[in-house]
């Protein structure tokens, strides 16, 4: 973990999350040809604390009654339904029910509540009653058991009021007819997920992110019976605490798999929501009090947003500067002023011509300057290269090597230490770089945010490649790294999850490779891309085919007789 002398913003610690429950009550609605999914919805009261006006699903707080041994006994719970599982789906009934006079609760003969049990039941009961007790006075039972859990979500850190809150899902009980309370919700609807987007986006039916995000995931799904198959295992489809950062000039809030994740929960990890996220080339991006990043203008296909160049340090010991990109004046002009000129090391992840041509230029700049020259430091390019990634650093690194930073900061002595390590497959040359001090990653080309990175023969190589994922990994495990900079994206959180992920992509990918080697023994390589990258855009069949090569270098490598 970083320091926390080295957080951009001091600690504050975000409001503790109250416990409530949501229940998406869904039917199968009569069209032409078949049924459509369709969830039930009701506006909040204009005048409500909290989200005021919004379209949600019923729910509320949970409550002492529903966690309570004596409710537990009155509802039908599956063998595998928890304690807390049952309590959140208690929670969910009761509030159905004081919503929109849904009940979900059943006769002993097993069928539904029906009108005149629920105008039987006060939707408003005495303390000393509970929903539970009043249900079972007219001979019903609570159906825990028909209600599933499909989500979890924590309210972003940010926010002053925060819920912890279930997502369930049930079947809308046959017979029964939503009526609002018409004090906390009103207008119930039925709606089709994807028509509740269309209507949001036209600004007809206003929405908050977790319902968003939940409709837009609820409509992949065909039917009820669909739904309720994917949540059968006991387990949430998804659990999510987002994090928020601006973007355009606006508040835009992300989910754990979305590319900036990662990097909010770096910068802001508290969620304060200050984080500016819009790609630019202009001015340096802090992500630590000793990180900065400034980002080439050289978008493309291959380097995404353009390629990252990472200044480590501060005023008070100079600065690395890590992968000066091309050779853009412009671009090296703004590292050099970001570093105030006192740039002490020079260091390249590898030799691609969108990383190392830079290097010998802004030596030169920071000489020119007055300051002393500083080393590129780096691995030679391999005879492998090509033409295009000849490189020769000052000084080769060695692995484990240490490059350190020592001055004085506001609270005395300060390091800021690289470890050097060797990591080919990308390229021979290729190496990652540790900042010890802060647990995290300089991943260079190895690793990248929003794509996988091509291994191209002969100076790539998949075999080194996934040798040094693993390297990797217990990198990560042993210096507690929880970040990763890459060369190209966001910095990337959770990073032996995401290398992890990257393995399983790899060797996933490596299974389609023998799989159309298989079914076309006689096949050219434009064969075996067509079947293994057959979930690829035909555009990048090209670039594919280059990390096809290198599988099949493996493959044939990994055969009987070839160890």
């Amino acid at each position: 973990m970083p320091r926390l002398s080295q957080q951009l913003h001091p600690h504050r610690e975000p409001v503790t999350p109250l416990n409530a429950a949501t229940v998406l009550l869904l039917r199968d609605a009569p069209v032409a040809g078949g049924t459509v999914l369709e969830v039930l919805m009701t506006r909040r009261s204009d005048k409500a604390s909290f989200v005021p006006g919004a379209y949600v699903f019923p729910g509320g707080g949970i409550e002492a009654q529903d966690g309570d041994g004596a409710s537990h006994a009155l509802a039908d719970r599956r063998p595998t339904q928890t304690d807390a599982r049952l309590t959140d789906a208690m929670a969910a009934i009761r509030e159905s029910f004081e919503e929109l006079g849904v009940l979900l609760a059943r006769r002993a003969d097993g069928s539904w509540a029906d009108a005149a049990d629920i105008a039987a039941i006060a939707r408003k009961l005495p303390p000393e009653t509970t929903f539970a007790a009043a249900c079972a006075a007219r001979g019903l039972r609570l159906a825990a058991d028909k209600v599933y859990q499909l989500a979890h979500w924590t309210a972003d850190r940010n926010l002053p009021k925060r819920f912890a809150v279930p997502f369930l899902v049930a079947r809308m009980p046959e017979g029964q007819e939503p009526v609002a309370d018409e004090s906390e919700q009103f207008e119930p609807v039925w709606v089709r997920p994807a028509d509740a987007l269309a209507r949001h986006e036209a600004g007809q039916f206003f929405m908050i992110f977790p319902t968003i995000r939940t409709l837009q995931r609820l409509a992949q799904f065909a039917d009820v019976d669909a739904v309720l198959a994917a949540v059968a295992g006991e387990q949430p489809l998804w659990a999510s605490s987002p994090r928020s950062g601006l973007l355009a000039g606006k508040e835009a809030r992300f989910m754990e798999h979305e590319a900036p994740y990662g990097e909010l929960a770096l910068v802001t990890p508290n969620g304060r929501g200050e984080h500016v996220l819009d790609w630019q080339s202009e001015t340096p991006v802090p992500l630590l009090k000793n990180l900065q990043r400034l980002t080439a203008a050289n978008p493309g296909v291959m380097t995404g947003p353009g390629t990252n160049s990472y200044l480590v340090g501060d005023p008070g010991t100079g600065y690395i500067a890590i992968d000066p990109g091309p050779a853009d004046k412009a671009h090296l002009e703004r590292l050099w002023r970001a570093a105030g000129g006192d740039i002490r090391m020079i260091v390249c992840t590898h030799s691609h011509p969108d990383h190392s041509p830079g290097a010998a230029p802004l030596q030169t700049m920071v000489a020119a300057a007055g300051r002393p020259q500083p080393p590129v430091l780096g691995l030679p390019s391999a005879p492998t290269a090509r033409a295009a990634s000849q490189f020769t650093p000052d000084r080769s690194l060695q692995n484990d090597e240490l490059l350190t930073l020592e001055g004085q900061g506001p609270e005395g002595k300060i390091t800021h230490t690289l470890q050097v390590v060797h990591t080919p497959g990308h390229a021979a040359n290729h190496l990652c770089l540790l900042l010890v001090e802060d647990g995290l990653l300089f991943s260079g080309d190895h690793i990248l945010n929003g794509s996988t990175t091509v291994i191209d023969p002969p100076d790539g190589n998949m075999a080194d490649y996934l040798d040094s994922l693993d390297r990797l990994d217990a990198l990560c495990a042993e210096h507690d790294v929880d970040f990763i900079a890459p060369a190209h994206g966001y910095v990337l959180g959770e990073a032996r999850a995401a290398i992890a992920r990257l393995k399983a992509h790899r060797l996933a990918r490596e299974a389609k490779v023998l799989a159309a080697m298989q079914a076309q023994p006689d096949g050219s390589m434009e064969d075996w891309v067509r079947l293994a990258y057959d979930d690829v855009p035909e555009r990048m069949w090209p670039v594919a085919q280059r990390s096809l090569l290198a599988h099949v270098e493996r493959i044939r490598m990994l055969e009987p007789g070839n160890d």
